[in-house]
């Protein structure tokens, strides 16, 4: 019941949210103008920058990796002298330099994939300054390239102005980031960060507290407990679909979560911008069928993924066989929380990019973990902010060009030919998953002396092989056990986390630049529907078989066999 209420709340919640993004969005006059229109200005007149300025895809993609690449290296320096900045009240020390590039990287690619424990490495300014802010501004970039995708596949904002090959008006990057940190992030943020407070959510600058325990021993009297803005920085990790918490725990901390109401409110907070974009997309290319179907698909795998993740971990345990009483799988869980939304969390967590946790995975029954792998995978169910709906695009177009080749028809899309090249650059898509995360899992694995897991056999191929998943996935969640604060794992993960991000984004960038310059074809008979039942079949199908001709190698020396062990 818990569970069917929280995703309704938020399929209600992100209806009238898409609206607003639809047309905070869509390039004509909001009544949220009147508030935010001037101070948009302002930062544009201190920035330099004309907003009114259209960009094609070239020009939006590199704009998109400059402003990246600043903010990566002023993060990074900030990163590696945090011991002599300001808000360091409990004195902590410098960070190893492989250590503040992965950090960096990690928030700055929207992923917040913690090699480090927080609460214990990184000062008041780090966090609260530092990660925080690329929290808010990494999935505005998302945001922004999902933005330009859409426009693109109506034809640009200059469509009717444009010939057939002409380079088309895509929206201006800065406009769209700007917009999306102030008209959305921020008030959400807000409201969200207010009632987490409520709940008992530290929001305080003061440094650690010092308390006595109820029951002191003779080694331990008191308890050391840092503070800290915590609630503005779960806020946003969750509604930023970051994930990346201020305690090592994450929301298994009961200062980061400590209630069934904040647990919820959490819950709702990971999904719902995802799916305020599905809604926002219909707005923006006219076509509410084409957002339905969308949701659909997406609803259909979200519920099959919360389904046999609820059922396995509703399973005992087989370590407690005989040794303890039947029941769930209750190892690496909150008592408070319990096995379903234990696993309801570990689904959503993984279906966005969000990445928090609410409960171990490395301590997940087998099929939960396949699960977990497998929404990271797919990256599409819901996705990041805007980047997981240009994900579901790229199936999208997949499924168009299979579909046009068995029946026989020219495959299209809102009116625009798939051609040659456009499936060329799909395929690198296709193929780059398998690559970069099998590659690596075989180079870690053959080499014990940097492997660093903490289990034996199929589960240490499982905790390696979920590393370079989470981090190719922008996801951040892991199969915790794994000693990641290491060269090694350092250097590696920053390459899996830059490949999984950027080439993702600018790739569906070019094609719908391209899609866009194309001319307008008149739909007929031979259109293919995308808003029937049969393409949303198709669709599914296409979604599914990809992953699971990719990675069922990996499936049976990891989860599978752990299962069938």
């Amino acid at each position: 019941m818990e569970i069917l209420l929280i995703l309704t709340l938020a399929l209600l919640l992100a209806w009238p949210l898409g609206l607003y993004m639809t047309g905070i969005f869509s390039g004509q006059a909001h009544w949220s103008d009147r508030l935010f229109l001037p101070l948009e200005n302002a930062l544009f007149k201190v920035l330099g920058v004309n907003p009114l300025q259209g960009m094609n895809w070239k020009q939006y993609g590199v704009a998109f990796l400059l402003t990246n690449l600043v903010l990566g290296l002023i993060a990074f320096v900030l990163l590696l002298v945090q011991h002599q900045l300001p808000l360091n009240p409990d004195g902590v020390g410098p960070l190893s330099w492989d250590l503040a590039l992965h950090t960096a990287v990690s928030f700055l690619t929207n992923t917040n994939q913690q090699h480090y424990s927080g609460q214990a490495q990184l000062t008041l300014f780090s966090q609260s300054v530092v990660l925080v802010t690329l929290q808010f501004v990494t999935p505005a970039f998302g945001l922004a390239i999902c933005l330009a995708v859409l426009r693109g596949l109506t034809g640009g904002r200059n469509q009717e102005q444009a010939k057939e090959g002409d380079e088309r008006d895509l929206g201006n990057f800065y406009q769209d980031t700007v917009r999306s940190v102030l008209r959305l992030l921020l008030p959400l943020a807000a409201m969200l960060a207010l009632a987490l407070a409520s709940q008992g959510v530290p929001a305080s600058y003061s440094k650690a507290q010092q308390v006595e325990l109820l029951q002191p021993t003779g080694q331990m009297q008191q308890q050391h407990i840092p503070l800290g803005p915590v609630s503005a920085m779960v806020a946003i990790k969750q509604l930023g679909t970051n994930g990346g918490g201020w305690y090592g725990p994450n929301s298994a901390n009961p200062l980061e979560n400590p209630t069934p109401v904040s647990n919820a409110l959490q819950s709702i907070a990971i999904v719902l911008i995802p799916m305020a974009v599905v809604f926002m997309a219909g707005g923006l290319l006219r076509n509410h069928g084409f957002a339905r179907m969308s949701l659909g698909v997406m609803g259909l795998l979200c519920v099959l993924g919360i389904g046999a993740a609820v059922w396995s971990e509703q399973q005992q345990n087989a370590a407690f066989v005989g040794l303890a009483a039947e029941q769930g799988n209750m190892e690496g869980k909150e008592v408070r929380f319990g096995t379903d939304l234990s696993a309801l969390w570990a689904n959503l967590t993984t279906q966005t990019s969000n990445g928090s946790v609410n409960a171990m995975h490395d301590s997940l029954n087998p099929v939960a973990g396949l699960v977990t792998r497998a929404n990271m995978l797919i990256n599409a169910i819901w996705g990041g902010i805007g980047c997981g709906f240009v994900n579901f695009m790229v199936y999208v177009w997949l499924a168009v060009f299979l579909a046009g080749l068995m029946i026989g028809r020219t495959p299209e899309i809102f009116g625009r030919k798939l051609e040659k090249t456009e499936i060329s650059w799909l395929g690198v898509l296709l193929v780059l998953p398998s690559l970069v995360i099998l590659t690596f899992t075989a180079i870690t694995v053959a080499i014990p002396a940097i492997t660093g897991n903490s289990n034996p056999g199929l589960h240490g191929i499982s905790q390696v092989f979920y590393e370079y998943t989470s981090a190719f996935a922008n996801n951040g969640s892991g199969f915790e056990g794994l000693g990641d604060n290491t060269l090694w794992w350092n250097l590696s993960t920053v390459i899996t986390l830059i490949l999984g991000r950027y080439l993702p984004l600018l790739i569906p960038l070019l094609v719908a630049g391209r899609l866009a310059s194309k001319r307008l074809v008149p739909q007929s008979a031979a259109t293919l529907p995308l808003n029937s039942l049969v393409f949303a079949v198709t669709l599914v199908t296409v979604i599914l078989v990809l992953n699971f001709l990719s990675f069922l190698p990996s499936m049976v020396l990891g989860p599978i066999g752990e299962a069938l062990q």
